[in-house]
């Protein structure tokens, strides 16, 4: 596909008018303010008239939780203990691995709708996610979810060998488009010999870990009270958690001292602002973070705590709340949080070719329509997408070269299939609690 004549959001956060972008097999292989010459344009197939439109990277989501679409609108208005414990659990005990998969499948349709290309998922039956991804035509990193409670090896426990045929039967499937991660949920859901032995297994690999850290005041204060004043921060990072690849979700309740270890190790944070808003658990210290040089990232965390896979919600969160918190409008730019939506985001997922628009990157890339009257007028259109844009204005979503949403259609998914599976397996497990 050649984009004629399109605006264009750079790697240095200006928007570009007059551009032409040129997809071939998977990859841009042209960028440039003229038409390629035509023996080269012809090459790239389809022209994708650009007047009104703005493409930019896609969105890449660092913390989700997929089938957690099974659950939108269950659990409400609970604090995290509450909400986890007399809703969540009950309820996902029942769900099976084909409720996995469909919710999965609705989960990528919305993602899609929305921009986003890419996610890093925590959740079980990981194999029907991976499929569901795959036919999709999206990308993801997949961890399964592991509690562990028992003074143990990891070995004893069924999910190691679970993850070892992850490994082996997912690891780079697709064409790199599906990565598996390693998980330990958290620090009061795990122990430390299986945090050892997990850490010995991905050390010297080119895998990651995906974890919950510091979400809440309660978890920091009870995880002192075990690990003689220890923050959860500091307990993994005296057991070496953080001398691998890892992305940690929320970080709400650190300190100090905590940001200068996850600064150290080169943590990536994945701030998930409406889920911290909607649960009380309160606001990740993010524009210190940022004036550190640290790696945020954007979450949507499940949809029992969010509701909606619309990313650009978030960003709009990422890009505003902190002002107010901080009664400081320059605390957060919107160049800041679309980085963290897109490049920082990437990055979180080992995607080193991904989350920006420039030759030789993968082609993930999501067009928006500038017709509206929000978008009008735009001195800088930067503040457009960030302070007056949203989801709804995508009109394709493209990942690796492949368009996997235009115009209100989906070519790899059976949306209203989705929906109709989705709402009766919710009812079903409703009807059973």
């Amino acid at each position: 596909m050649l984009f004629s004549d399109i605006d264009l959001l750079t790697e240095q956060g200006v928007v570009r008018p007059h551009q032409w972008v040129g997809v071939r097999d998977g990859m841009i292989a042209y960028v440039g303010d003229a038409a390629p010459a035509p023996e080269e344009a012809a090459a790239f197939g389809e022209v994708y008239d650009g007047c009104g439109k703005l493409l930019m990277p896609a969105l890449y989501n660092a913390h989700a939780h997929s089938p957690m679409t099974l659950l939108r609108g269950f659990a409400e208005n609970l604090p995290l203990q509450r909400w986890l414990e007399e809703k969540c659990f009950p309820f996902e005990a029942k769900m099976t691995a084909e409720d996995c998969y469909w919710g999965t499948v609705l989960a990528c349709a919305e993602m899609a709708r929305y921009g986003v290309v890419s996610f890093s998922d925590m959740y079980y039956a990981s194999e029907e996610r991976c499929r569901a991804v795959l036919e999709a035509g999206m990308k993801a990193n997949m961890c399964e979810g592991l509690v562990a409670f028992e003074e143990k090896p990891y070995a004893e426990y069924p999910i190691c060998a679970q993850m070892e045929a992850l490994v082996r039967d997912w690891h780079g499937a697709g064409d790199g488009r599906i990565h598996i991660d390693y998980n330990i949920h958290s620090e009061y859901l795990s122990t430390e010999p299986v945090c050892r032995d997990i850490l010995d297994i991905v050390r010297g690999t080119d895998l990651r870990l995906h974890i919950h850290l510091s979400e809440t005041e309660k978890e920091v204060r009870e995880c002192r009270e075990r690990h003689g004043g220890l923050s959860p921060v500091a307990y993994f990072d005296r057991i070496g958690i953080f001398d691998v690849p890892v992305t940690a979700a929320h970080c709400v309740w650190v300190d100090e001292a905590d940001l200068d270890i996850l600064e150290a190790r080169g943590v990536f944070v994945a701030n998930n602002p409406a889920s911290n808003m909607k649960l009380g658990s309160g606001f990740a210290p993010i524009p210190e973070m940022l004036r550190r040089g640290m790696n945020v990232c954007l979450g949507s965390d499940g949809m029992a705590s969010n509701n909606n896979h619309n990313l650009f919600h978030d960003l709009y969160l990422q890009a505003l709340i902190y002002k107010g918190a901080n009664l400081d409008p320059t605390a957060v730019t919107p160049q800041q949080a679309l980085t963290a939506a897109t490049r920082a985001g990437a990055l979180s997922q080992g995607r080193a070719d991904c989350g920006v628009v420039a030759e030789g990157m993968r082609a993930d890339l999501c067009v928006l329509d500038t017709t509206g009257p929000q978008w009008c007028p735009a001195p800088d259109p930067v503040y457009n997408i960030v302070y007056a844009g949203d989801g709804s204005d995508v009109v394709l979503t493209m990942c690796d070269g492949q368009v996997i949403y235009r115009d209100g259609t989906w070519p790899t998914i059976d949306l209203e299939q989705a929906k109709t599976e989705c709402a009766a397996r919710t009812a079903r497990i409703i009807a059973e609690l």
